[in-house]
């Protein structure tokens, strides 16, 4: 049997989709952070699958996450619905619920942050409830795992005895009337398209465009349908939409008048309360957040990350020093220990030694994102994206872009307006990657020891105001408009869960560790092979007359007014288009030299100006591939992948030309 999970954002959703299977899924404390359907099995079960749906306040197919629910809920006619409550909150998210009903599947509730609700003296009647409902109502604590057990016992009842909800009607007087006039006059076309007479009535009462034309009324069951719709305007005296909602509320306040004690304001949210008129201020917030990240760039570069990057660096020369040693007293062919030597372990081992760093940056963000204060830095940055055309809600995928792009521009399909949601992927990639961090620290290392978290700041901070600059243009350009109305509700600060911090900062290195045994291997062993051998696949003494020399002279002459007109450099700049820790891996097969030696070789390669300019290219040119086949997907054109590649390449261009000019004064 397939269940689908369904719910409000931020109420606890993926955190109970993972004690209900057991997944490895990361659970984040911001709304939105559920972006695509998950799919897991239920643990204790034979086979039954549940399906994460995106965190959602209604059915009304407004949003692509409510488009993406709704789809599922409609098309794929799961066995049954676990729909999750914050029990804290239980007035806003009953509304789903009652939509949720309509759709006539066997349902069961889950009564999320009950151990909240009992800590701070309140307390629900859930067989009253569940009786008013006409479901089944499950007490649970998703993060404790309490009654989980439960709940999927009696799921899986409910499903296998294919129980329906046992209550439909929760309205009275005009409103009523509008329902079942609509519903006899459909139901023929609701039960051809295979959706319950009610819930397409509901849908059509309050102006579902798509549910109308999914049923095909003819010219004379539309005016009957508007008659009754402007009869029940008239009699209640408000609009479709706002009487609907009032039917609904007038019923959920009924209903928890009856069975819910209320309880006194939690310690949680008067903590939060405290803690936000410092964190979200007028005038704190933002020196808050700068401060913030500035300490946590400093500890991961300059002393925690840094320190545990350069013992492993030692770690890897030991072993490459061993493995040369072997190979040579073994007296294996010379072409062969180039390969292993000069190529794998140069390439790869150079890019292995930043995995300390990576995990170290991450765990401080995922600190914040799980603490909830990610959230507030949404809400705060809301007012400034809004000067370059976007909205709060867009600061949420450019934060995950300084991880990976390639989730950050999926995560797009969050926003509602496809204005902001193509301005939000073309502006995502100037977010600086964590794919990034190895040519940043070796160059940092190489040229600028002393300040290495101070020029990581710079850095970060200038793919900030170069995607500022970009968004004011495109918005007074090719995407002219306002953003949509940003609205987003702010959870309490929690202490983030030392299981879900771990579970992100084990995908991140175990993505990190495949990215550098698959992609940056093959590229690596491929620039070694272009760099060892001639056009006649001769072996060549000098690389300077090798394949890829000959390449990079072809395109050095376009990067010299930069200040890098060396074959090396330009090359390397190839390379990552592949993946940008390649960047690293090239310029240790070119220059021939171990990991611990490469900054000192880069500064031979390089004078300061020009690696300068150069981590400024790194910064904002193309993203790599698999980011340019999100913006193709995304975007839905060839067109659009092209443009994200000639559009970031020249305005990085430009501003490395700019950044030189600028080193070459200062330095």
């Amino acid at each position: 049997m397939v269940f689908a999970l369904a719910g409000n954002q931020n109420c606890g959703k993926t955190t109970l989709f993972n004690q209900l299977t057991g997944s490895n899924q990361h659970v984040g404390n911001f709304p939105g952070v559920t972006v695509e359907r998950k799919e897991g099995v239920i643990r204790s079960s034979s086979g039954d699958t549940v399906v994460d749906l995106p965190g959602i306040y209604s059915l009304s197919p407004y949003t692509s996450e409510e488009i993406v629910t709704r789809d599922f809920l409609i098309k794929h006619h799961p066995d049954g619905i676990i729909n999750i409550i914050d029990a804290t909150n239980i007035q806003r998210n009953l509304y789903l619920s009652l939509q949720l009903i309509d759709l006539h599947i066997p349902m069961v509730i889950a009564l999320n942050m009950m151990d909240e609700v009992r800590a701070n003296g309140g307390t629900i009647k859930l067989k009253e409830m569940a009786q008013e409902l006409g479901v089944p109502v499950v007490p649970i604590s998703a993060s404790k795992n309490e009654g989980v057990s439960e709940l999927i016992s009696v799921a899986l009842r409910v499903a296998r005895q294919r129980q329906a909800p046992a209550r439909m009607d929760f309205c009275t007087g005009a409103v009523h009337r509008a329902i079942h006039s609509v519903a006899h006059l459909v139901e023929d076309h609701a039960e051809r398209i295979g959706v319950p007479p009610r819930f397409a009535a509901t849908r059509l009462v309050e102006g579902d465009e798509p549910m109308l034309e999914s049923l095909a009324l003819s010219d004379n069951e539309k005016d009957m349908l508007e008659h009754t719709v402007t009869e029940m305007e008239r009699e209640s005296g408000t609009d479709r939409k706002a009487a609907m909602a009032d039917m609904r509320y007038a019923f959920i306040e009924k209903l928890c008048a009856d069975c819910v004690v209320a309880c006194h304001e939690s310690r949680e949210h008067a903590r939060s309360v405290k803690i936000d008129t410092v964190l979200t201020g007028k005038y704190t917030a933002i020196p808050v957040f700068l401060g913030i990240m500035m300490l946590i760039f400093w500890l991961t570069f300059s002393v925690i990350g840094g320190a545990l990057s350069d013992l492993l660096s030692a770690g890897i020369d030991g072993l490459t020093g061993l493995v040369d040693a072997g190979l040579s007293a073994y007296g294996i062919n010379p072409v062969v220990h180039s390969l292993i030597i000069d190529g794998v372990f140069a390439g790869v081992g150079s890019v292995l030694s930043f995995i300390p760093t990576i995990v170290v940056l991450f765990f401080f963000l995922s600190m914040l994102e799980d603490s909830g204060y990610m959230a507030r830095v949404a809400f705060v940055m809301d007012k400034l994206l809004r000067k370059i055309g976007l909205s709060g809600r867009s600061f949420v995928p450019m934060l995950i872009g300084f991880g990976c792009s390639v989730p950050a521009i999926m995560a797009s399909r969050t926003l509602s307006s496809e204005r902001d949601r193509k301005m939000t992927i073309l502006l995502t990639p100037f977010m600086s990657c964590s794919a990034k961090l190895p040519i940043y620290g070796v160059f940092t290392m190489a040229f600028f020891p002393r300040y290495r978290a101070l020029v990581m700041i710079l850095l970060y901070v200038g793919g900030m105001a170069v995607g500022v600059l970009c968004g004011l243009l495109l918005k007074n350009s090719a995407f002219r408009g306002n953003p949509v109305p940003f609205v987003m509700e702010l959870p309490n600060y929690r202490l983030p869960s030392p299981k879900s911090v771990a579970l992100l900062l084990w995908d991140k290195a175990k993505d990190f560790l495949t990215r550098a045994f698959t992609v940056i291997f093959v590229a690596t062993i491929v620039i070694w092979f272009f760099q060892t051998f001639d056009t006649r696949i001769n072996v060549v003494e000098n690389s300077a007359d090798s394949m890829l020399a000959a390449i990079g002279r072809w395109i050095s002459p376009l990067f010299a007014p930069l200040g890098f007109g060396d074959w090396r450099a330009c090359t390397a700049l190839i390379t990552g288009f592949s993946a940008k820790e390649a960047v690293v891996s090239t310029l240790a097969v070119l220059t021939e030299t171990s990991v611990s030696q490469l900054p000192t070789a880069l500064s031979g390669l390089f004078t300061p100006a020009a690696a300068c300019a150069y981590l400024a290219f790194t910064l904002l040119y193309t993203p790599c591939v698999a980011a340019i086949a999100a913006v193709r997907r995304e975007m839905g054109g060839v067109k659009y992948a092209l443009f994200v590649v000639l559009f970031q390449t020249g305005v990085a261009w430009i501003v490395g030309a700019l950044v030189h000019l600028v080193a070459m004064a200062l330095l």
